[in-house]
């Protein structure tokens, strides 16, 4: 991915903040800005990274559920 065209990939998670990761470089921030102060990237927008229901997942199968 060029740094033209990078955008945030939002990781939201249960028990913590959500975090912002680079898709061009991969640095991970806590919010989001215009520009990926690691790599420069311009931001053109935000994807959405569904994980959380991964860990929703895990905890339902520790917890028991059915």
């Amino acid at each position: 991915m060029s740094k033209n065209n990078a955008t945030w990939i939002r990781h939201t998670h249960l028990f913590s903040a959500d975090e912002y990761e680079c898709s061009a470089c991969g640095h991970t921030a806590s919010d989001p800005k215009p520009v990926c102060p690691h790599c420069g990237a311009s931001m053109g927008g935000e994807k959405y990274d569904p994980s959380w229901i991964d860990e929703a997942a895990m905890m339902d199968i520790i917890l028991g559920g059915k």
